[in-house]
């Protein structure tokens, strides 16, 4: 069974919670955003500022559900009240990064520019040339547009060069031997 799906989710002063026929939908200062719940599994109850979700049936399908769906709404409150980001660094000769409109321009050491569009509901700044910081208040998306600009140049172990998270470990290895 999970223990996750057993902890209460608390709603800040700021957040409006509803619950309607299929989804439960969640206001806030950051945005709104919508979740589509199979009632059938699971059930979610709002009483003053708490919000739980139960478990329908003592199905192991069930079970699983049932904590997915606590931490997804958990991450829903949370985003639309204090918002998610994250902060990511470039390291290497001449790796830089700047916002130029909607779009990202990076030079990651290739014979050209990388140019990437900033999806709506997501804040790319760049407080300087090697750092990044995606904001948003969507977990999933704020994550994706995050593993998309690592992906333009990861970081490889020889030199610990790259495009990395901050606070990221990266596994060093020895190079060649004389």
């Amino acid at each position: 069974m999970s223990r996750v799906g057993k902890n209460v989710i608390k709603i800040p002063s700021d957040v409006q919670v509803s619950i309607l026929d299929t989804c439960v939908e969640v206001k806030g200062k950051k945005g709104q955003m919508k979740l589509d719940v199979d009632f059938s599994k699971v059930s979610v109850e709002k009483d003053d500022n708490v919000l739980t979700v139960k478990l329908v049936g003592d199905n192991i399908v069930f079970a699983s559900l049932w904590g997915t769906v606590r931490n997804i709404l958990n991450n829903m409150v949370v985003g639309v009240s204090e918002g998610f980001v994250k902060k990511i660094v470039m390291q290497g000769v001449g790796y830089r990064a700047a916002v130029q409109g909607k779009n990202l321009v990076m030079q990651l050491g290739y014979s050209h520019e990388i140019v990437f569009p900033i999806p709506e509901n997501v804040t790319v700044t760049c407080p300087d040339p090697t750092h990044v910081d995606v904001a948003g208040f969507s977990k999933e998306q704020v994550g994706q547009v995050a593993a998309k600009i690592r992906s333009f140049r990861k970081p490889e172990p020889y030199k610990g060069k790259g495009v990395m998270y901050v606070g990221e470990k990266i596994l060093r290895k020895e190079g060649k031997k004389k």
